[in-house]
């Protein structure tokens, strides 16, 4: 490392009390998606003593803090961190007002983002980067709560579910020339999480039937649980028509199913996830899918509602890593390990930094400091430094590799890369997967003795 690079590691230990102390407190305080109204807040706090320009309630809880001031020239580099936490209530240190927990691991993220601005703000090392930089505090990746993200589409808050999603579409990225993300893990103390992921698109399903006593009349009624089961059945069926290459995943739930044992169900909803490699394989899973609803509420007269809401793209890997590959080789040095895959890897989750990768160049890594499954309550902060203290030490690493020497680097990777779609592409793209299907219930006449 030069001497800036060791000067930008040294501030960030003189600080890691303050920034492991920000992890902690976020979270113990895990808020939900589009709600993160503390944690934007505990960002907004610090970047604004760092004196920072700041812009706030970008997709409601969204932060940009400018390093030199949002009109400075130069490209522009985006340190992303996430503010969401999942809605796990059984964890230990769940939100008890919320019921969120940071199973996610999002806390780390933010954190890192914040003590990488603390490094960032120093005189010597802010005049030695050619461009600028936006610590750019995110909400709402986790894609859960589709009836309350529809409410809130519904009543105009929204159009998408996903919080990056939404930043593009309302035209907070258009300023941003590249973007460097990070993710919790469990598995590797440092790694490079340069691979690609599924992308999905998600659907809420009703099925309206008509109630009736199960044992003294069920042939007066129209099981609308009959039709959600023939429903997934067919869904089953589909499968043998997903090509292996393209990772398709078919997941979802029965989030209501009637109110009695005895009584018909008249409306059954459910949520499902259809995901794919690509955008053509999962376009053509989620018509199958629909077509399996659709087969539900025939054979069984009912009627149904399919909301369809578009999800995330999948992941672009970056064609060129290698800042943050250094960055991440600098600081684990001997103390940690550091593992890149020998091939480029396929994740069959998905999120909306896949969306982000479609129109700006990104590259992510991972750090540890945690154990347990991720989405799951068993997750916990095993060490606080790796998990909060080192991430920010790569982010700012990064940043400074990519922007040092007049930002040669940065340019030659903005110059290097190429979109996949236009803004205006990804929006119409957006649009075209947000849809409601109704169709009337079709019962057939009741047999009277």
């Amino acid at each position: 490392m030069d001497k800036l690079e060791q000067r930008i590691c040294q501030l960030i230990d003189e600080k890691k009390d303050e920034i492991i102390a920000f992890g902690r407190d976020i979270w113990k305080n895990a808020e939900l998606g589009y709600r993160e109204f503390r944690t934007a807040g505990k960002f907004t706090d610090v970047v604004k003593k760092l004196g920072l320009e700041t812009e706030e309630g970008l997709a409601v809880t969204g932060v940009k803090a400018y390093l030199k001031g949002k009109d400075a020239e130069g490209p522009n580099l985006a340190l992303m961190g996430e503010m969401d936490a999942l809605p796990i209530p059984s964890h230990v240190d769940a939100n008890p007002e919320t019921g969120a927990s940071h199973c996610c691991g999002h806390n780390a993220q933010i954190t890192a983002v914040m003590g990488a601005a603390l490094a960032l703000c120093d005189p010597e090392v802010k005049a030695a980067l050619g461009g600028n930089i936006t610590f750019f505090a995110v909400p709402a990746e986790e894609f859960v709560e589709l009836e309350l993200k529809s409410k809130m589409r519904d009543e105009g808050i929204i159009r998408y579910g996903g919080g990056k999603c939404e930043l593009i579409r309302i035209g907070a990225l258009d300023n941003i020339d590249l973007v460097v993300g990070h993710h919790a893990g469990t598995e590797h103390d440092i790694s490079l999480s340069n691979g690609s992921s599924n992308g999905f698109v998600n659907k809420v399903i009703a099925f309206k039937g008509k109630a009736a006593h199960a044992a003294g009349s069920p042939h007066k009624g129209v099981d609308a649980l009959n039709a959600a089961a023939i429903a997934m059945h067919a869904i089953d069926v589909q499968r043998e028509s997903f090509r292996d290459q393209d990772t398709v995943r078919v997941h979802g739930f029965v989030t209501a199913g009637g109110v009695a044992m005895n009584v018909i169900a008249d409306n059954v909803t459910m949520e499902y996830s259809v995901r794919a490699k690509n955008i053509p394989a999962y376009v053509d899973a989620h018509h199958k899918v629909d077509r399996a609803f659709r087969a539900g509420a025939v054979a069984t007269g009912c009627g149904l509602v399919i909301e369809t809401l578009p999800g995330y793209l999948p992941t672009i890997p970056s064609h060129d890593p290698s800042p943050v590959i250094e960055a991440c080789k600098d600081i684990a040095a001997d103390k940690y390990e550091f593992f890149t895959p020998n091939e480029t890897p396929h994740g069959t989750g998905s999120t909306d930094y896949g969306d982000v990768s479609y129109l700006k160049p990104l590259i992510q890594f991972a750090t540890g400091g945690f154990s347990g499954m991720l989405h799951n309550p068993d997750v916990a902060v095993t060490d606080e430094y790796l998990a909060y203290v080192v991430p920010a030490k790569i982010f700012a690493l990064s940043a400074y590799k990519f922007l040092k020497d007049d930002a040669k680097r940065a340019k030659e990777h903005i110059a290097g890369y190429e979109p996949k779609m236009t803004k205006e592409e990804y929006v119409d793209f957006m649009e075209s997967m947000l849809s409601t299907q109704e169709f009337e219930s079709n019962p057939l006449p009741v047999l009277e003795d």
